[in-house]
């Protein structure tokens, strides 16, 4: 395990590096100066200009800006932005928004999308089956931001079971229906995994002997078919906290939720590029840690898989 361990993140750093290489080469490449941007119409002196290109590395080729961010990077700091702002400090705050709000839509679909996977992979083909995979493929073809508009009005406005925007009220209460509705569609996703899993599973051999052992319906699901079933659901659900932490930028901008899709949305349009390659950097970095977690788990709930 630990020598796998070991070897996982061994192969995770030139993935790192190639990824993050290639996103500030898309970051930088982009057309337009963003030091003039910074005075709009105004013109800006010569040598101001050239001061500040040449703090920020402006004007070295790609790789050397690149290398310089890396050496900062390693230094933990993940540079400016133009207007002599800490990335870290800029993006600190807004993190625990977006972590607290991907967090509760993981859970959110982590618990309804099994329990609805299993309800309806133990009743296949009967009506409870026929409502889960009905209302998932209604969920997956309505966009994100219709479900999120209905929802703040339905249970912000109308009801007012929830509030409607900000974070004043805290956390759950503040996080609940952008949770739900930034989780809905993994939801849909995983209650589908799970119930195809589950309905393969218990038609399986094993499953066929642990029942002929005289073993009750609850060990023989919960233990043996179910437990096999979730492996698809564990990658889903790896690869989806990184999606939720990254994509979160149409329901906070709903909801009013300064996090780092916010920022970075309002980054692009600024150019700001050191702000949306920090943002992103810090986002691959969990992306790579989530899928090495994922990859340890599979043999937690797969005995048959060893790492050696």
């Amino acid at each position: 395990m630990w020598r796998y361990t070991v070897r996982r993140l061994l192969q995770a750093v030139p993935v790192f590096i190639g990824t993050t290489l290639l996103i500030y080469a898309m970051v930088f490449a982009l057309p337009g100066d963003p030091i003039q941007a910074l005075a709009g119409d105004k013109p800006v002196p010569e040598n101001v200009l050239r001061t500040l290109r040449d703090k920020y590395n402006l004007d070295d080729p790609l790789l050397v800006q690149y290398a310089k961010y890396m050496w900062g990077l390693v230094q933990g700091d993940l540079g400016e932005n133009y207007t002599g702002q800490s990335v870290s400090e800029m993006l600190g705050g807004r993190w625990a928004v977006t972590a607290q709000l991907a967090i509760t839509a993981w859970i959110f679909e982590l618990l309804i999308g099994i329990v609805l996977g299993v309800w309806a992979g133990l009743r296949r083909g009967k009506l409870a089956d026929t409502l889960v995979l009905g209302g998932t493929t209604l969920v997956i073809a309505v966009p994100v931001f219709v479900i999120g508009s209905l929802a703040q009005i339905l249970f912000g406005l109308r009801w007012q079971i929830f509030p409607t925007a900000g974070t004043d009220d805290g956390w759950p209460m503040s996080y609940l229906l952008p949770g739900i509705v930034l989780g809905s569609l993994g939801l849909s996703y995983v209650a589908r995994l799970t119930r195809t899993g589950l309905a393969e599973n218990l038609r399986a051999d094993y499953v066929r002997t642990a029942r002929a052992k005289g073993l009750s319906r609850t060990r023989v699901v919960g233990r043996h078919a179910l437990r096999n079933s979730l492996i698809p659901v564990v990658t889903y659900l790896g690869v989806d906290f990184g999606n939720l932490m990254g994509g979160a930028i149409v329901t906070e901008g709903i909801f009013n939720l300064p996090g780092i899709g916010q920022q970075v949305f309002q980054s692009i349009q600024l150019k700001e590029g050191p702000v949306v390659v920090g943002a992103v950097t810090v986002l691959v970095l969990i992306f790579l840690l989530v899928s090495l977690l994922v990859d340890l788990l599979y043999g937690i709930f797969d005995p048959r898989i060893r790492y050696e």
